[in-house]
């Protein structure tokens, strides 16, 4: 990841080494226009990409192909159900409520309107979305003021984004009202129209992304890619599944949505990404693990490694297969800017199949690499990653090669990321425990924002810091400076992301027959209670980062502190652990341990030392939440991605005076 990148940086001229050239940003997008008004007004038989079927099903039940006739064919080396034994695994939630079983929700829910003082979850997500797309440059394809890494995960916001307004239209017995027109055909339009139209902008991404300055940059760059994309066919499975659109009296009639067209350009990216960010698994230092930046002294940290059992494990489960054969590497002539930098060589990829076991087994090697670590701390958090001391004093045969230089620094993705893996690993092997790390680690990381469990209030009386927050409200140590940079704005976003991920229903049916588990009802049940038991503190968060837009509706960074509020006098001083970092926020320090002397990749020399860092950050203006970068499309972000926790976990209407955090 890069930890500050300069505009002008970001808008460079942009080569296409995945088999596309670069034309011109202006060609770019009139004939992508005109491939999608062609696309909504004329038939054409189905895409000979993969796609859903058409039965009706839900997104929060982990998009399920309902017709298997339809899917291509694997050795069933799993059972044809693939459902776990009832008696399988132990059950237990012991802070867990009893609520109702969740089946028969999506058909018995009624999606409220902002009547009588309730704000609609969804109402809320898609102005939210609608706010952070207004930073999206048409012309050049991509988020003005964001940096590489982080429009990749803006990307993703915007796919899963996709996926819960798709899930309200067409899984809900009361679809969401759009406010024009008023006919149940014209609520269709009007709906599948905004959906179209966030899309085009997300293709659009597809055009814009700096594919070649990525491929220069430290690994978990490159893995934030590989995730978004996956995302982006995750929802046109699922969009395709239901999609219908006919005009009254007219004989065309589509089931195929044109957004599949674009399904093997999203699986080459990925797989391109994938491919370039495996070089950084090492076996040589610390027994494995992935480095995170190969032009630092090694620094196996806990982001790049979540990320890639992520990625790994997201590869086997949802990548489609790709059969582009054009190199996706320049020649090896090419030299990066630092010297001693070479671009791997160019070469032909063959063929990739659909869950391939080379993905899951990559996952579960970096699993087992990343949980024997002892990369968390005494609260059960991931601190930020590991060191070599003394790396590169002797010779290969006396030198050390073990990781036992701590970085204690705690960030709030850290508790997220892994998430992501930790299901897809259960959902590719059928082992529970891997869910049990998962509730443990969610668990963790809600106590050290000082929640009390069983009190949705959680108000709070003393503001004192637990770790990742105050109050019940998730928090990065920046935030109270307003010293967070562009990578630390983009933190808490990301946690709710996966949380969001995580908590899906486990599946009833399998994503493919013999290859992947589901639930029995004992477990699935547990999951639902797991999940249930976090609602309160979704809502409370959703509500405070709800508070802090201001008057263009756009969400501060600083959760839980109003528009125009003042810091609470009970508001202590975030206090770090011993042995901390905080390099995301104020920069890589250049020196033996991080450094050792070598030149540091170009998006890491715009660094502010941390005096100065703290120093800009400190004038404190009417509002809070404009101190540092201020509300940025980063932070908007952030808002973006609660919201969705709150759509898809809570899904309940709240309102917005019932949150106010008690000042003094």
């Amino acid at each position: 990841m890069t930890v500050s990148q300069t505009s002008s940086n970001q808008h460079a001229r942009r080569l296409r080494c995945d088999g596309f050239r670069t034309p011109s940003r202006t060609v770019i997008t009139v004939l992508f226009l005109l491939l999608c008004v062609s696309a909504s007004t004329s038939s054409r038989p189905a895409s000979a990409s993969p796609t859903l079927g058409d039965g009706q099903h839900s997104f929060r039940e982990h998009w399920r192909p309902p017709n298997e006739e339809n899917s291509p064919t694997f050795q069933h080396a799993l059972g044809q159900d693939n459902h776990l034994p009832e008696q399988d695994g132990e059950y237990s939630c012991p802070h867990c409520p009893t609520p109702p079983s969740r089946a028969g929700v999506e058909e018995e829910e009624e999606v409220r309107s902002d009547t009588a003082g309730l704000l609609d979850s969804l109402s809320a997500l898609v102005s939210a979305l609608d706010v952070m797309q207004n930073w999206f440059a048409i012309w050049e394809g991509v988020w003005a003021e964001s940096i590489d890494w982080t429009a990749a995960v803006l990307g993703t916001y915007v796919a899963s984004a996709l996926s819960t307004i798709s899930a309200s239209l067409h899984h809900r017995s009361t679809p969401p009202p759009p406010p024009t027109p008023p006919t149940d055909e014209g609520k269709a339009q009007a709906w599948e129209n905004t959906i179209n139209r966030y899309f085009s902008q997300l293709t659009t991404f597809y055009f814009g992304q700096n594919t070649v300055a990525l491929r220069l940059e430290a690994y978990d760059d490159m893995l934030w890619v590989v995730l978004g994309w996956l995302e982006a066919i995750k929802f046109i499975d699922f969009h395709s599944s239901s999609f219908r659109f006919s005009f009254p009296g007219s004989s065309y009639n589509s089931t195929t949505w044109y957004g599949n067209q674009f399904i093997p350009a999203y699986a080459h990216r990925a797989r391109v990404f994938y491919d370039l960010a495996s070089q950084g698994w090492d076996t040589s230092l610390c027994g494995g693990g992935m480095i995170w930046n190969p032009r630092l002294l090694p620094y196996k940290n806990a982001i790049t490694n979540e990320l890639y059992i992520a990625a790994s494990v997201g590869m086997y489960l949802y990548f489609p297969g790709d059969d582009n054969s054009s190199p996706f590497v320049l020649p090896q002539s090419n030299k990066n800017a630092d010297s001693d930098i070479r671009m791997p060589p160019t070469a032909n990829i063959s063929e990739t199949k659909p869950h391939d076991p080379k993905y899951l087994t990559a996952a579960l090697e970096a699993y087992k690499w990343l949980s024997a670590s002892n990369m968390t701390n005494d609260r059960g958090l991931y601190v930020d990653g590991f060191h070599i001391s003394n790396f590169g004093n002797g010779n290969d045969t006396n030198m050390n090669k073990k990781c036992d230089e701590r970085n204690e620094m705690v960030y709030t993705y850290n508790q997220g990321v892994l998430l992501t893996g930790l299901r897809g690993l259960w959902e590719s092997t059928g082992a529970q425990s891997y869910l049990d790390e998962g509730y443990s680690l969610i668990e963790s990381a809600i106590n050290a924002t000082g929640w009390t469990w069983g009190v949705s209030a959680n108000d709070g009386d003393t503001g004192g810091w637990s770790g990742l927050g105050r109050n019940g409200v998730l928090e990065d140590a920046c935030d109270y400076w307003g010293s967070c940079s562009q990578d630390g704005q983009t933190f808490k976003g990301i946690f709710f992301h996966h949380l969001t991920l995580y908590c899906a229903p486990l599946p009833s049916k399998p994503l493919r027959a013999g290859v992947t588990f589901t639930a029995n009802t004992r477990l699935a049940q547990l999951h639902d209670n797991h999940c249930d038991s976090y609602r309160d503190w979704i809502a409370h968060n959703a509500r405070a980062a709800y508070v802090t837009k201001n008057s263009d509706g756009k969400f501060g960074m600083w959760w839980g502190i109003p528009a125009g509020g003042d810091i609470p006098m009970t508001y202590a001083e975030p206090e770090l652990p011993s042995g901390s970092i905080d390099y995301r926020n104020l920069g890589v320090p250049v020196d033996s341990i991080w450094g050792g002397g070598r030149r540091i990749a170009s998006q890491e020399r715009n660094i502010k030392a941390p005096a100065a860092a703290v120093a800009a950050a400190a004038a404190i203006g009417p509002d809070l939440n404009d101190r540092g970068r201020g509300r940025t499309v980063e932070t908007q972000g952030g808002g973006v991605s609660v919201l969705r926790a709150m759509r898809e976990i809570v899904d309940d209407g709240w309102s917005e005076a019932s949150y106010r955090l008690r000042q003094r």
